[in-house]
């Protein structure tokens, strides 16, 4: 079990709950939000995605990611604006964050 900020993935039974919900993700959805919870506090490449998520060397699209992005952040209540939970580094990639950087150091 995966445990980050108020978000708990089970890799085994392939569940997600926030809070106490549980959250309903199509297999690629559960698949890219695993691989950024088990690396949480990392940045991770868009090519470590393509490669971990989708199994492939090559990009099928430019929008692959955040489109499938979208819809994780929205089913787990993380808004793109004033991310908490998941960031994007501009050119770099995305980080699950292990706090809210909206706390602060408080989080």
């Amino acid at each position: 079990m995966l445990t980050v900020q108020d978000v708990r993935l089970d890799p085994d039974d392939r569940r997600v709950w926030v809070s106490n919900d549980e959250v309903e993700l199509s297999r690629k959805e559960f698949d890219l939000l695993h691989a950024l919870m088990r690396r949480a506090g990392e940045l991770v490449s868009r090519d470590d995605l393509m490669r971990d998520v989708w199994e492939t060397t090559f990009w099928t699209s430019s929008k692959t990611i955040d489109v499938h992005l979208g819809w994780v952040r929205r089913k787990l209540g993380d808004d793109s604006r004033r991310p908490r939970l998941i960031t994007t580094v501009r050119g770099r990639g995305l980080r699950f964050e292990t706090r809210d950087p909206q706390r602060g150091l408080r989080g």
